[in-house]
């Protein structure tokens, strides 16, 4: 196990309809590009209580250099160095960034192979955080699935339903 895995036995993170709900409106507000943000909890506790929104820097990268980042905001999400800087000084406080979440556009909710070379450096995970994935649909929300790193590769943890 890498120094960066959640122990493959811990209960996956509470997340309160109230933050899913959150994320779900990021998502939708976003459409028809990837939204992005980081959830935040209490060290030690079950659950996140905080949303912070991040503004998807990835169409910025691809006019920026096209050919280095061939993805637009439609297929893919960057968090800016703001956001990545608030994530790492995060881990070391009493309320650290215990998810990051995205949304897929029109393709469903699953992690997908760049969504793993983002999450990962030489096959070890980069943050100790678990990912939430947002089914975002030309109309809807139709849910979210929460995966976590252990033993080497990223496993469902979670499925969360649309809500009402």
């Amino acid at each position: 196990m890498s120094g960066n895995e959640v122990p493959p036995m811990s209960a996956p993170i509470e997340i309160p309809e109230s933050i899913l709900a959150a994320c779900y409106a990021d998502a939708r507000r976003c459409y028809p590009n990837e939204a992005c943000g980081l959830l935040i909890g209490p060290r030690g506790g079950a659950g996140v209580d905080e949303v912070r929104v991040c503004e998807n820097q990835q169409d910025r990268l691809h006019a920026r250099d096209p050919a280095t980042h061939t993805r637009t905001a439609r297929s893919a999400y960057s968090l800016g160095f703001a956001d990545l800087r608030a994530l790492d000084a995060s881990l070391g406080t009493d309320r650290p960034v215990k998810i990051i979440y995205h949304s897929h556009v029109e393709v469903g909710a699953y992690f997908s192979a760049e969504d793993e070379r983002a999450a990962t450096f030489d096959g070890e995970l980069i943050y100790p955080v678990d990912y939430l994935v947002i089914d975002c649909q030309r109309d809807a929300v139709r849910g979210a699935k929460l995966f976590r790193f252990t033993t080497g590769r990223f496993e469902l943890v979670g499925e969360y339903p649309p809500l009402t």
